[in-house]
């Protein structure tokens, strides 16, 4: 179809689009308060009052039930190895180069007591943010279906161009678009629910009992990363299991500006929900300065529905463009690396993994060589770049740097007055791995910037999909990270 042809547009046009959509819902917003009688006029201003699905109150907080990592788990999975994935954002690119780890971690065969297992199967939580929750959400609701028809799908697809298509050249988006309350988002959101996760929720994900799968977003007030899953819902006293994946990794991927807020309702206070004990008595007895109390201040904030009724959530790249900090999150809650283990049950874990995907961009150093004023274009790319670089590398050592940390917590739990013993199987006996896969690690430098330069939209020719994944099968086996965790495994 003439609609799905891949177009080109630049920046400051798609920026007049915005600006040209904007004013328009402001008018909208006094029409919507004057509906006319007339009967035709009132069907076509209804339709532009058009209001986005609003997720649905939880009655009664119940931790026993619902989309929680402990009730997750792909069945026969080895509970000595806890495997962590983390997909970064960055558009079909990020998608891409996710899918093609799935794809090198499905031929990856390995022997856990005797039996052989695709390393695949081992997989116990993926983390995700923007184009990378495209590739885990598809992954949580379809499992092994997703090498059959995610490239055709999406991957292989002008997203950007049919959703530019269907709000420039439909009329049933003409008069919905303008309503205050539906808006970019809602109308991408609609298109991912019917034509990708084919109406899939929460709840499905739950019922494939395949890895956990967090996809990610930002409060765009507070800059507090939020998270689709049952634990943050409670928060919020609201029922996760309902809301379309589709919705999740509209919200993931809002590019603030070129795309809008996904609104959640919140009904904070209404279902019994308290604090963890542990945050509990962060507020009381950490410093202002600790990682704890900054949770449970954060947290805090959705109790009380009066004060905050509503959550704008956008791009989870502004949070954490890694999708590592929900795990760091999670545990730092919790209390410690050994109270992460109890609550999913995987207190024999002896090997930690984290493969951390980064579909990471290059910073324009070309600047350094003009001496003009440079353009407001250039200034955003720069602010967004230096910003999502910075921030990954103090994510990724922050990381890496809680391994020893935690490895402690487990071995005084575990060994208590015992001496301490790393052999296998001895109480002593945890190990971390930090697998990253980046363009970085290849050796050629013409090939590492043409990945990192690649564009962050949703539209990438099938060349440059099939060269994203076999560059994601190469980085991975070729990881001497990955190697000594195979090694190890023996």
């Amino acid at each position: 179809m003439k609609v799905c042809r891949k177009q080109v547009i630049t920046s400051d046009k798609l920026m007049n689009m915005v600006d040209f959509l904007t004013k328009a819902k402001e008018h909208a917003r006094r029409r919507c308060a004057r509906i006319a009688f007339i009967p035709l006029l009132a069907t076509i201003a209804a339709a532009g009052c058009a209001h986005y699905p609003v997720n649905q109150p939880l009655e009664q907080y119940d931790k026993t039930s619902g989309y929680r990592e402990s009730f997750m788990g792909v069945p026969g999975n080895s509970d000595e190895l806890l495997l962590y994935l983390t997909f970064s954002g960055g558009g079909t690119r990020a998608a891409a180069f996710s899918y093609g780890v799935l794809e090198e971690l499905r031929k990856t065969e390995v022997t856990i007591h005797g039996k052989k297992r695709r390393l695949l199967d081992e997989v116990d939580v993926i983390s995700s943010v923007s184009g990378g929750s495209f590739t885990s959400g598809y992954y949580g609701l379809f499992g092994e279906r997703i090498f059959e028809d995610f490239e055709a799908k999406f991957l292989k697809k002008n997203i950007q161009g049919i959703l530019l298509a269907n709000m420039f050249f439909n009329p049933h988006n003409w008069v919905r678009l303008p309503s205050p309350y539906f808006d970019r988002s809602d109308m991408a959101a609609e298109y991912y629910d019917n034509n990708i996760f084919d109406h899939g929720t929460f709840e499905d994900i739950l019922h494939r009992k395949g890895p956990m799968i967090h996809i990610n977003t930002t409060d765009m007030v507070s800059g507090i990363r939020f998270s689709f899953n049952q634990d943050a819902f409670d928060i919020l006293c609201s029922d996760v299991s309902k809301v379309p994946v589709a919705r999740a990794a509209a919200a993931s991927s809002a590019v603030p500006m070129l795309l809008t807020p996904i609104v959640l309702r919140n009904f904070g206070g209404t279902c019994g929900f308290k604090l963890f004990d542990e945050l509990k008595e962060a507020m009381v007895e950490h410093h202002p300065g600790s990682r704890q109390y900054h949770l449970a201040e954060e947290i805090s904030r959705y109790l009380n529905a009066e004060q905050t009724p509503y959550i704008h959530l956008v791009d989870g790249g502004v949070a954490d463009n890694l999708g590592v900090r929900a795990v760091i999150d999670r545990t730092s809650a919790l209390g410690g690396f050994w109270n992460t283990l109890k609550s999913t049950h995987t207190e024999k874990a002896h090997k930690v993994v984290f493969i951390v995907v980064d579909a990471e961009t290059e910073v324009n150093r070309s600047i350094y060589s003009s001496g003009k004023p440079q353009g407001f274009f250039t200034m955003l790319a720069s602010y967004s770049s230096i910003g999502i670089e910075r921030y990954n590398y103090d994510t990724i050592m922050f990381l890496y740097d809680s391994f020893d940390r935690w490895s402690g917590q487990i071995r005084r739990v575990r060994c208590g007055n015992k001496p301490i013993s790393t052999k296998p199987g001895a109480c002593g006996d945890i190990k971390f791995y930090l697998i990253l896969v980046r363009f970085d690690a290849l050796k050629d430098e013409a090939e590492r910037h043409y990945f990192k330069t690649l564009p962050t939209s949703f539209s990438l020719s099938d060349e440059q999909v099939d060269k994203l994944k076999d560059a994601a099968h190469r980085i991975l086996s070729e990881s001497e990270e990955f190697q000594r965790f195979l090694r190890d495994l023996k």
